[in-house]
This record gives C-alpha cells, structure tokens and sequence, in this order.
C-alpha cells in the first residue's frame, strides 16, 4: 500500500494518492489531470476511482477530466447531487482497492454531502482518515460555506459537531489525519502549519475536539470570528457541482501568443483585463497602462479569485518567459478560464515597440518614517482586519485588499497616499488596481510594514506608541 500526499501551497490544498497492488484512488485532484496520471503510470496502477470529500468551494477539481481520461468512477458521501454521473455513496459503504479499503463516512457540517474517507489496509486496521475539510491539523471546517443550503451557519456547525464526535473522534488515537488544507486556505480559521497529524495528537491539541466540549461551545467557538469567504467561494462550488470546460481546451486557448500590438488590439476589443504576473518588484519599475499586478510567486490563485469578480472575465497575461503556463493553469485551478492568449516576449516586448509605460513610484522605510513624521500624506495598510488589529503605524487607514473595490470612498482622492501591507507584494497589487480605476497620487512602501518596523527601530516605535496612547 502506497499513501502520498499531493500539497501545493499556493492554495494549501491537499490531494492524495493511494495504490494497492495495481489499482490506484485520488482524493480531491486539482484542475491539472497530468500529476495524477504519471504517478499512477509509474507504479503501473490504474486509477479505479476519484473520491471527493465535498463539493469544494476554494478550487476546481479535477474530479471531471480525470475520470473522463482514466474511465475512474467518481465518487461522492451521501445526499450529494452533483449534475454528471456518479457514484453517490451510502454512509459506511466500503470501496475495495487492491488489498485495502476505504469506508465512507458521512461527516455533515462543513456543507452537507462533506464525507470522509477512512483507509484499512491490507489486514482490515484503520490507517489513515481524509477528512477534506471536516477536520484540519488544529482546525475544522467553517460551516458557512455550503452551496444554496437552507441551513444557517449555526445549523450546520452543530451538524458538525456530530460528525466529529460519532464518526471522527472514536477512531484509534494512532489512525492518521490527512486534511484536505494546510495553513493559509481561508477554509478554516487557524490551522496549524503542520499538514498531518493524528487522531490522538487531534484530541490533545485541536480547540473543537475537546473532551469536554459541548455542543452550544463548539457551535459558538467555530461561528466566532468568522470572515465573509472570498466571493469567489460559491461560484466555484457551482461549478464541481455543475461542471466546466476540459482543462486541455482552456489551456490551448490561453497558450496564444500575441504580438505586442496584437496584444493591444485584443484588449481594446474585448475589454480584457490586462493581468500582469511578474514580481512586484519588477512591476513597478514599468508596466502597460491599465494592467493589474498579481504575481504568481505570491497566493496568486486566491487573491485572483478574490479581486477579479467575473469568472468569465476575458484575460491578457503579461508574465515572464517561460512561465505562460504557470499563470494559465493556475488561473484555471479557481475556475478563470478565459484567458485569451500572452504578450509574446513578455514586458520587453511591448517597451521594445515603443508602447506606453507606466511606473509606482516607492520609497523605502527609512523614506517613509520621515514622510509619515511630517503628517502631510494619508497612510493607507492594506493588510486584513486581523493583521491590522494586532500591530499598525498609528493614523493609517485600514483598507484589506480583500474588500478594495467595494472600500474605495476610504482612499482619499485629492492627496498623495502612501500603500503598505506586510511585506509589499499586497501594496502593489492594491496601487495596480486603484491606478486603473484613476487614482493617480499613490506612493508604494518597498518592504511593507515589516520593512517600516526595522528600519524605524525605536524612534518610530515609540511615537508609536506615544500617538497609541494620546
């Protein structure tokens, strides 16, 4: 028996691939079918089914094309209605793979067709549980989630407080848990960082597993502090549900590669909305007019699905070369699947054509602790609530990127603002899109607040602090 998991940490998601003696399962694949179909090839196993914990809402699975290429029977818990063929399981049905097994548990509570996989091995002994996004490594799921549910937050949260307690927590305390995500995936409030752990290390140390617990505590633990999910959330449980484009035909479109003014004619055709994939710290230097910064070594995916509302939004990719594919497939993993082709040659390409450019201008922090001592210029953080809340540079106005366009009254129009967020990449992405909106008096912090936090030392610590205490 072979057990590994498959984690990419862009969208801390967990996939999972299990063989026994030539016959292989894969739990919740991402869009892309070629991982799985050359890991299975090398052991020479054939993919017999596709197993899904819950109709998921943060990604596109790749539940459709796998089984379409590996003829795999896919596979869901009970009360699932999904719109393709099927296999809807009973509670407790035991699904044979080689010389092992897995028992499905239906675990309602996160939405309500969410099931776990328990794994036997080859002598019938509980092994390991996937348990999607029922429980996590410190965590469970949030109980907000669920497509077109008619049940409340509070409702589905005492379902899942069932769950956990008459199917999770009896198994052994050696039986390991494999999570559907890690820290970092806005499933969850406070996973650990760790991606695996045990049934007994989960009684100890996870907050709604307590012994003691009762059902009114965990349904007012688990609701508490919940933030509204990225809007993109139901739109791609919609589509696992539903179903979507081959993957291979939304690559093959995306893979087009445009001339500089090719490019150009393209977006004024089609009001495409130029997506630049490079680094910050490139993108400010020079970029085409009107484009939007999200780089792909950032959560590039989620904050995608966060800030660009439509998913049938047409996209022109700037990225460097070589990483067209990258952009196309992770776009294509939260369900943006209308990119229409790249800027062939990338940025140097349009400057070399003699096209227009635009720049950020920034500063550094010691800059920006001279500026800020001096009043004159908003501060805007861009960071989340919660980052904000625990430390900030006194005066400045929390605007999360994650809300942006709906905040944009909060940023003053008629003054020179300076943008931070942690470390730079969420500033720049948030000056890309005010720029294209028409603001134009915007000055980036190169390092964030981290970098302001150093480099002031003591002297901005403790005004600071003063101005905290006026």
């Amino acid at each position: 028996m072979k057990v590994e998991q498959l984690y990419t940490g862009c969208l801390a998601e967990a996939a999972y691939y299990i063989e026994s003696d030539g016959e292989a399962v894969i739990i919740d694949p991402l869009r892309e079918t070629g991982p799985y179909l050359e890991r299975a090839e090398r052991d020479g196993a054939r993919i017999k089914y596709v197993l899904e914990t819950h109709f998921h809402a943060d990604f596109v699975s790749g539940h459709l094309d796998l089984a379409k290429k590996t003829g795999a029977t896919i596979v869901y818990g009970p009360t699932a209605q999904p719109n393709f063929e099927a296999h809807i399981a009973k509670d407790n049905e035991v699904l044979k793979i080689g010389k092992v097994s897995i028992v499905v548990l239906h675990t309602p509570g996160h939405t309500m067709e969410s099931s776990t996989f328990l794994l036997r091995d080859e002598n019938g002994k509980d092994y390991a549980v996937f348990t999607g996004d029922t429980l996590f490594i410190g965590d469970v799921g949030r109980p907000d989630l669920a497509v077109k549910s008619d049940l409340s937050r509070e409702d589905l949260a005492g379902l899942l407080f069932d769950s956990l307690r008459n199917k999770i927590m009896p198994l052994a305390d050696e039986v390991i848990v494999y999570p559907g995500h890690g820290a970092g995936s806005a499933c969850g409030k406070k996973m650990a960082k760790e991606t695996e752990s045990t049934i007994g290390q989960q009684k100890l140390f996870n907050y709604a597993l307590r012994a003691d617990m009762t059902r009114a505590e965990f349904v007012r633990e688990v609701t508490e502090g919940l933030v509204e999910p990225p809007q993109y959330f139901p739109k791609n449980a919609v589509l696992n549900k539903m179903g979507y484009e081959s993957v291979e035909s939304v690559m093959e479109r995306g893979l087009t590669p445009l001339t500089p003014k090719a490019f150009m004619a393209a977006a004024e055709a089609s009001e495409a909305l130029i997506l630049d994939t490079r680094s910050e710290k490139d993108f400010v230097h020079g970029f085409i007019p009107g484009a939007v910064s999200i780089g792909l070594d950032g959560q590039f995916a989620s904050w995608v699905g966060t800030l660009i509302p439509d998913l049938k939004q047409p996209i022109l990719l700037v990225a460097d070369k070589n990483r067209e594919q990258e952009a196309i497939t992770r776009l294509a993993r939260v369900g943006y699947d209308n990119t229409m082709g790249y800027l062939d040659g990338g940025f140097e390409a349009w400057v070399s054509a003699g096209n227009d450019v635009e720049t950020i201008d920034t500063i550094d922090a010691e800059a920006f602790t001279t500026r800020y001592a001096q009043k004159q210029n908003p501060v805007i953080d861009v960071r989340r609530n919660s980052e904000y809340d625990t430390e900030h540079v006194v005066g400045a106005i929390n605007v999360p990127l994650d809300f942006l366009n709906r905040e944009l009254a909060q940023i003053p129009r008629d003054k020179t603002c300076i943008v931070y967020c942690a470390g730079g990449y969420r500033s720049v992405i948030a000056i890309s899109i005010l720029k294209a909106r028409g603001f134009d008096n915007l000055v980036n912090v190169a390092g964030g607040f981290k970098a302001i936090k150093e480099s002031g030392k003591a002297e901005l610590t403790a005004f600071r602090e003063q101005r905290t205490e006026l």
